[in-house]
């Protein structure tokens, strides 16, 4: 058991896996600059492992060997567990400047449904691939969506049967699958990619009830890179994007064959709802804790503007924050009693409050696209019009924006905290950021449903019963 370095990571990702980027072959992760930036911002989760400021938080000790591992991996028993698992989360982020880190939060989501759901063999091998993925401190990907084809039909009702995830052959060493996964996240620079069913599935659809594990340079993987959020950045005018960033594949499985080992479903389609559902109340409590910086960064740069530009005592400027301060306040308030109403399992494990956890997620999501015409508002016309990296490099431009660009604060700090807010609300980053606050860990639709699945309405009626003095 040892914690990797950032280094120790870097160099893994150095494997033979196969990835495509912009149309063309990656041979050298690292060595292409628009990817080393995600994988660099993905290392935070290395980096604070050695940082003496987050160490504490980080890093935990195996009472049994004395050995260190990290927290991530911590398999929760109560909810001081998911409030330490939040914070370490909530602080990751905010060190990546409001981009989720990820390369250990999704995979170790998905390990402890794997450990809740799986049974007999399955349940030992479950475990055993979370001792190698803890004691290793590796970086592991969660591929769940498939490309679904037709949303109208059943997996085995497609016209292409590979867009889902399915089995095509198997025998004494394993299985072979076949298939597509899209908006994986982090998959190009993790270690391993663990596979969930996507939905409920019927007898029918029983070569589609699938979940394993496989090494991101198994043969028959190709990773095609998202080129979203592409180009060069300079720091003055992307501060954020020029420095963090995630990478999403689309995932393709071409007859990847999978050892018995590393198998925890194979045509078991009266469990992959189930599993599915159980990874997900992981991974949205994961989603929640990791918006937490991004909501207070949108009441600290509107307060900072509205200061800079010299409105902050206007009325309606006050109002905006207020309503920005209610919206970030409720999410962690949210969040932190999704912690503290945890549940555990007949297994001893601990899980976040599914009911709370939805109602977190659906405030973020309902709420966030007015947070930013409130940021916005508060900022002004030149998040769009205003200087680029350039104008403020070149000696003869730059002191004209100095004397028509200061405020109520010098034109340097207005101008880069509108660079700020343009990159976080008006830019490719914030297109990001807006288009997850939507989609990412569930549709809106979905964490209305588990909201309303998760409430148990009889005290509730039962009060009203008695009170009418009908029981």
């Amino acid at each position: 058991m040892a914690l990797r370095t950032p280094d120790d990571y870097l160099a893994s990702l150095t494997d033979g896996r196969e990835l495509y980027y912009k149309g063309r072959r990656v041979d050298d992760l690292l060595a292409d600059p628009e990817l080393r930036v995600a994988v660099e911002h993905a290392a935070i989760d290395y980096r604070v492992a050695e940082d003496p400021a987050y160490r504490d938080l980080a890093v935990m000790t195996d009472p049994d060997s004395g050995e260190e591992y990290s927290r991530y991996y911590h398999v929760p028993r109560s909810a001081e567990d998911l409030l330490e698992r939040s914070r370490l989360i909530e602080t990751c982020t905010s060190l990546g400047g409001t981009m989720v880190t990820l390369i250990k939060e999704i995979g170790s989501d998905g390990l402890f449904a794997l450990l809740r759901v799986c049974e007999g063999e399955a349940l030992e091998r479950a475990t055993a691939f979370w001792q190698h993925c803890r004691d290793n401190d590796l970086a592991v990907a969660v591929a769940q969506t498939d490309v679904k084809g037709d949303r109208s039909k059943a997996p085995h009702q497609q016209d292409d049967p590979d867009v889902y995830v399915h089995i095509v052959d198997q025998n004494a060493d394993g299985i072979v699958v076949r298939g597509a996964k899209c908006h994986t996240s982090i998959s190009t620079n993790a270690d391993y990619v663990i596979v969930f069913p996507t939905r409920a599935m019927g007898e029918a659809d029983a070569d589609y009830a699938v979940a394993f594990a496989v090494p991101t340079n198994a043969p028959g993987l190709k990773m095609y890179i998202s080129s979203y959020s592409a180009g060069d950045r300079n720091e003055f005018e992307f501060p954020l994007s020029s420095k963090h960033k995630m990478l999403e594949t689309l995932t393709v499985f071409d007859d990847v064959f999978v050892p018995w080992s590393h198998v925890f479903m194979a045509r078991e389609p009266e469990k992959a709802g189930q599993l599915a559902l159980t990874f997900v109340e992981y991974h949205r409590f994961t989603a929640v804790s990791y918006k937490l910086p991004l909501v207070d960064l949108l009441v600290g740069a509107a307060g900072e503007i509205a200061q800079m530009n010299g409105v902050i005592k206007a009325g309606h400027i006050r109002d905006k924050l207020t309503h920005l301060i209610m919206y970030a306040e409720t999410v962690r308030a949210l969040t932190e009693m999704a912690a503290s109403r945890a549940r555990i399992d007949d297994r001893g494990i601990a899980y976040p409050d599914p009911m709370t956890t939805n109602m977190a997620k659906y405030t973020f999501a309902t709420n966030y696209h007015q947070a930013l015409e409130l940021v916005q508002d508060c900022s002004g016309g030149l998040l769009v019009t205003g200087p680029g990296g350039d104008d403020w490099a070149s000696d003869e431009v730059r002191p004209v924006l100095e004397k028509y660009y200061a405020a109520a604060a010098p034109a340097n700090d207005r101008l880069r905290m509108l660079h700020l807010i343009s990159d976080l609300t008006a830019r490719d980053f914030g297109g990001y950021h807006a288009v997850l606050a939507v989609h990412a860990e569930g549709s809106v639709e979905a964490e209305k449903l588990q909201t309303f699945r998760s409430y148990d309405p009889r005290p509730a009626m039962g009060y009203a019963r008695r009170l009418a003095g009908l029981d």
